[in-house]
């Protein structure tokens, strides 16, 4: 019995490509295999797409329709079964397939390969392989690539829903693409996600929130989640995220209510952040105004004196907007010194702070 298990197994390492009779390998030891181990992952969106598999080599060989043979399923690598991983549901070639891990292999073809995914994904090679296993077919063009000795799979054409796994050896690239419904499982997912830690804290709805605002996707979940949070703990962060949300659904009476409630429980640092944001816009005489209630709530606070100083030295009061910067950088912590130095030499050299 133990003789036909090792005739069994010279037979099997006979048949992998790339494993002749006399190289070292063992089924019982951990030793070095011609056509080594790799695994390459790609996320898109919180998808992660992951190909497990070996890499022959051409070792001077004729690859395409001789050592890997014109209609024939192929492991698509070496040894144990190629495989690939989705962690939630995807397309391929623009057809569904169902989460999960999946045998990799290719019909290869002088014009064309046939790609499929087995629902058998612990086979040694394509040996025991049954189509009555396909999860899916698809047909995709070869290309001419460059040389890779060694057979490669790679991620190209990352996009933020998609990407294009290629399968590159000797001179020829397969490549294949798969999409993923970025939105959908996001959303999806937040329920579950809100389940944990995240729930008991402001920012765990907040973040919900500013993703769905961000990409213009159910802005109705997304006002609901903001309301969670600011019920949680009213911030200034969240409040102003809910006006933009309001705003993003034409409800403009209580965007503005919310953002004036932002201002009011907003600190100086955060005024002064969103008095930036303004200028940056060009709503240059808004952000003073803003500037201002920073000075009123409080006048001693470092970027309360720099709002001031921004003030002044739109007015070409670069005396005083000195002052005010150098008042500004005695209260500031040490990481933000080196800026107010810059800021600083441009008033001296009467040079307006609020130009870059």
């Amino acid at each position: 019995m133990l003789k036909q298990w090792f005739v069994a197994r010279a037979v099997l390492a006979g048949l992998s490509l790339a494993t002749p009779l006399c190289s070292a390998q063992s089924a019982l030891l951990n030793l070095p295999r011609p056509s080594q181990h790799a695994v390459i992952t790609q996320r898109v969106g919180i998808t992660d797409i992951t190909i497990n598999y070996h890499r022959p080599l051409v070792n001077k060989r004729e690859v395409w329709g001789k050592l890997v043979p014109y209609g024939q399923v192929w492991r698509a690598g070496a040894n144990e079964n190629t495989t690939i991983k989705f962690t939630d549901d995807v397309t391929v070639e623009g057809k569904p397939v169902a989460k999960g891990v999946y045998g990799l292999h290719m019909i290869p073809g002088e014009n064309e390969w046939t790609v499929i995914l087995s629902k058998t994904s612990t086979a040694w090679g394509s040996f025991t392989y049954k189509e009555d296993t396909d999860a899916l077919r698809v047909t995709v063009r070869p290309r001419p690539a460059e040389f890779h000795e060694a057979l490669t799979y790679d991620f190209d054409e990352v996009k933020a829903d998609s990407a294009v796994a290629t399968l590159s050896w000797e001179k020829l690239a397969v490549p294949f693409t798969i999409g993923v419904d970025v939105h959908g499982i996001v959303k999806a997912s937040l329920p579950n996600q809100l389940q944990g830690l995240a729930q008991y804290t402001w920012e765990g709805w907040d973040d919900a929130a500013n993703y769905l605002l961000a990409e213009k996707y159910d802005l109705d979940d997304a006002l609901k989640y903001e309301d969670t949070s600011v019920r949680t703990e009213e911030r200034y962060d969240n409040l102003m995220t809910k006006s933009q949300i309001l705003t993003a659904l034409g409800r403009k009476d209580e965007a503005v209510t919310a953002k004036n409630r932002a201002l009011e429980v907003a600190t100086a640092f955060q005024l002064y952040g969103y008095g930036r944001q303004l200028q940056r816009e060009g709503k240059q005489t808004e952000a003073f105004d803003i500037y201002r209630q920073a000075v009123k709530k409080n006048p001693n606070d470092w970027v309360a004196l720099l709002g001031s100083a921004r003030i002044h030295s739109a007015a070409g009061d670069y005396d005083s907007a000195l002052k005010e910067v150098k008042m500004s950088q005695a209260g500031a912590p040490d990481n933000q010194k080196i800026f107010l130095d810059a800021m600083i030499k441009k008033l001296e050299a009467k040079q307006d702070m609020n130009k870059n």
